[in-house]
């Protein structure tokens, strides 16, 4: 009998049009003759279940089911697609382990470090792997600029640090540009992160599961119009992502090892694409996003394909990881 797969998308946060992209590329790719396959929208006024007609079926969140037409569905697993919160960060898979769901992420508890970047450096750096110096700020603490740019340097980043997308993200160049930046930061998390700027190549690396073992994906490199890889970067068209990144063996053999180290560092499973940017010949560690953009134009379905690996092929992999765990 085929499994039913429940397909999460959408979400809390303002990445919801990019989930809910992912989401349908995810339930366009995945086999019908191997799963049942369901839309799920988790979204902050209503969890439901959307057919292709658009016929919306309440979730009922005691047991993750819903009823059709008299009868109950319930589900085998759930392929997580929600960028962000709830399902980034560990909220919902907290939720599914409870009632003994199985899902295609990583455990709640890294998928909620992981999510929070100063907790995942704070993590990383204890394992040697090389990172930007960074000042953290609570909402509500005294803000010295003079003392954060004394720390830090300019130009430097500001972040939320609980946020995707490159939501809320500024490039301080200036000492006028960073209270404007901080605030910015705020008004997508209670907590930021201010980071020294890297000069260097930035590359990205796609870690995930691969028929039992860890598979780094070939690399690519960023390379932007604007100042950074911010959201019209990765989404509008502003940049140029080349995969195969054109590096070196040396330092193609050095950012491999050092990919590998970070998930095992982390302990993850399931799908990871890691941001580096190269100083000096070493790989510098930014951040590491477990629920990855998934859209025909995202980085790690280019990675898959660079690999020899098909989009039903990646999400197949994923769930029989996920049933067989």
């Amino acid at each position: 009998m085929k499994k039913n797969i429940a397909i999460i998308m959408g979400g809390y946060s303002s990445e919801v049009d990019i989930s809910l992209k992912s989401g349908n590329v995810v339930y366009n790719n995945i086999s019908k003759d191997s799963y049942n396959t369901y839309k799920i929208h988790i979204l902050k006024n209503k969890w439901v279940l959307v057919d292709d007609n658009q016929h919306e079926y309440p979730i009922n969140k005691h047991d993750f089911s819903a009823e059709i037409n008299g009868k109950k569905l319930n589900f085998d697993c759930v392929f997580n697609a929600i960028h962000g919160t709830p399902g980034e960060d560990g909220r919902i898979l907290a939720y599914f382990d409870l009632i003994g769901l199985k899902h295609t992420s990583a455990p709640f508890y890294q998928m909620a470090l992981t999510f929070n970047k100063r907790d995942c450096l704070s993590v990383v750096k204890q394992y040697g792997i090389k990172t930007a110096t960074s000042y953290f700020l609570n909402k509500g603490d005294e803000i010295n600029v003079e003392k954060i740019i004394s720390k830090v340097g300019l130009p430097c980043f500001v972040k939320p640090n609980n946020a995707g997308s490159s939501f809320g993200i500024s490039k301080a160049k200036t000492v006028e540009e960073m209270m404007p930046a901080i605030k910015k930061a705020f008004n997508e998390d209670s907590e930021i992160l201010i980071e020294s700027f890297l000069d260097g190549r930035e590359i990205t690396i796609g870690v995930f599961i691969y028929k039992g073992n860890i598979k780094v994906l070939p690399m690519t490199e960023i390379l932007t119009e604007n100042d950074f890889f911010d959201y019209e970067a990765k989404y509008l068209g502003k940049s140029e992502e080349i995969t195969p990144a054109q590096i070196s063996d040396e330092l193609h053999k050095k950012l491999e090892a050092v990919a590998i180290k970070t998930y095992k560092a982390l302990n993850m499973s399931g799908f990871s694409r890691s941001e580096y940017i190269i100083v000096n010949g070493e790989p510098h560690f930014l951040e590491m996003n477990t629920v990855p953009g998934l859209t025909t134009e995202s980085i790690i379905p280019q990675q898959a394909a660079e690999a020899g690996i098909s989009f039903p092929e990646l999400f197949h992999n994923a769930i029989e990881t996920a049933l067989n765990n």
